[in-house]
């Protein structure tokens, strides 16, 4: 997360950067971002989990009109549903479901990240 604040004040952004997971803070922002790392479930278990988070959101983005930007899995959690380890409700914002990519070439490789294993050369 801190990467994201300095990210947008390195983009010029003058605004008030807050994290939080407070409900009250979320539905009287006037922008919202949504980082999420990991799992489609994990993270969409973790906004439950915080009671009026979910709801609070959708005031602010859905009904009052607040820019909202999801990075990686924050984007993804707006879809219905998510697939990537069994089903998952999603926020719903966005019809559909959000799940691996299939290529039709089986030699075609899919984009990685590649952080499953870090190798740190010491020079």
């Amino acid at each position: 997360m801190r990467r994201l604040v300095e990210a947008a004040r390195r983009a010029g952004s003058t605004a008030s950067i807050v994290t939080t997971a407070d409900p009250d803070v979320v539905a009287k922002a006037d922008r919202i971002l949504l980082p999420g790392v990991g799992a489609f479930n994990a993270c969409m278990d973790a906004l439950q989990a915080r009671p009026g988070l979910v709801e609070a959101m959708g005031e602010a983005v859905k009904d009052r009109g607040v820019p909202f930007l999801g990075v990686c899995v924050g984007m993804q959690l707006l879809a219905t549903r998510g697939l990537e380890f069994g089903e998952r409700a999603g926020l719903d914002w966005i019809p559909g479901e959000v799940r691996r990519l299939q290529p039709s070439d089986p030699s075609a490789k899919v984009p990685h990240m590649g952080w499953n294993t870090l190798h740190i050369d010491h020079p």
